[in-house]
């Protein structure tokens, strides 16, 4: 049995020396991934982005490495999905770590703070910057290795029953907003909402909520916000460059063999820049038909924007003081968001200024 094993043995070794590899070297099985995306179907820009990644990591493996994209609430609930993947109920999911304030305001920096970064500069913090290395650290004690699944750009300021003039109207509005943004928005008499994109509209339509906020123009009006509040604010300051994430179970990527990890990898950055062209592309003729239907599109008052700018400004100082996961990872994000704020203010804000002002 020695002898035999042996042979069998050197026979392998000079078959793989030759280059010749037996078929049975090749033949994987297949490996099968859950993936459970925070949002619906409906939505062709998000959800079709995890449908993308699924669709090239197939194609990268040849059809050996498949996985499998399950809208919000097919196997867990939009907001479920960080304990899903902790506890290996899938394997993977696609969502905004946003959304995940409640767990520790960390989350947030993986995605978007208030007058936080743009979404180029927020790919740059990740890729080139520390961003990608200082989030990991943090998602480990989830059992979380996340890798950058897309970005929406600059978002829109949401859809209003009423006119907002000042800072004064916004008392005792039930707001739909991200976590974030509810608690900058919280001392001016703001009543903040959480619900999932699927959820937005029927409460607004019965009043439930009096303002909401989702993404933008092609999004917003494929869920038919503008049928149900009339007034269309600008900026959303709290998600000037909202990132989403893939997050991957840490046990579920260590046993992935180091070809399935790269494509994994390709697939992630191909969704990522991917998501963001779709947005940039849709949402132009989106907002021109909002506008030509009636919708009433408006500026943030002045003193909105100031008065949450320090609401905000004060809340990175109260949790850098008690909270030190948020403090090692904010020191080093906000040191990178004052040295992009001043290149761009040479760049791409000047360019922009100028090219907005003439007519095309």
């Amino acid at each position: 049995m020695q002898r035999r094993s042996f042979v069998q043995r050197a026979g392998l070794a000079g078959v793989l020396a030759s280059g010749a590899a037996p078929a049975v070297v090749h033949a994987q099985s297949t490996l099968r991934w859950r993936l459970a995306s925070s949002f619906p179907k409906s939505l062709d820009t998000i959800f079709g982005t995890a449908e993308l990644f699924a669709k090239k990591v197939g194609e990268m493996s040849g059809g050996r490495f498949q996985i499998s994209v399950h809208a919000a609430g097919e196997l867990v609930p939009a907001f479920g999905v960080v304990d899903a993947v902790q506890n290996a109920t899938v394997d993977i999911a696609h969502t905004a770590p946003y959304y995940f304030y409640g767990k520790d305001p960390t989350f947030c920096l993986g995605c978007a703070v208030p007058f936080g970064l743009n979404s180029r500069q927020m790919s740059a913090w990740m890729y080139d910057g520390n961003g990608l290395k200082l989030m990991r650290e943090f998602y480990a004690r989830y059992n979380i290795v996340n890798f950058p699944g897309g970005n929406t750009g600059a978002q829109m300021g949401g859809w209003f029953r009423k006119e907002i003039k000042s800072i004064a109207d916004i008392k005792g509005l039930k707001f739909r907003c991200n976590p974030f943004a509810g608690r900058v928005l919280e001392p001016f008499g703001v009543v903040p909402q959480s619900l999932p994109g699927g959820d937005i509209y029927p409460a607004l339509e019965k009043g439930t909520i009096d303002a909401a906020e989702w993404v933008g123009p092609y999004d917003d009006l494929k869920l038919g916000f503008n049928k149900v509040a009339p007034n269309y604010y600008y900026p959303g300051w709290w998600e000037g460059g909202p990132q989403l994430d893939f997050f991957i179970n840490n046990k579920a990527w260590e046993a992935l063999t180091p070809d399935y990890k790269s494509m994994i990898e390709a697939a992630a950055a191909q969704s990522h820049i991917e998501m963001q062209a779709r947005y940039d592309a849709r949402n132009p003729p989106a907002l021109k038909q909002l506008v030509g239907s009636g919708t009433k599109l408006k500026p943030f008052p002045a003193d909105v924007m100031t008065a949450a700018f320090k609401s905000a400004e004060q809340i990175y100082a109260d949790l850098s003081a008690k909270n030190p996961s948020w403090k090692k990872v904010w020191e080093d994000y906000a040191k990178f968001r004052a040295e992009q704020n001043v290149w761009f203010r040479f760049t791409e804000a000047t360019f922009d200024r100028f090219m907005q002002s003439q007519k095309l």
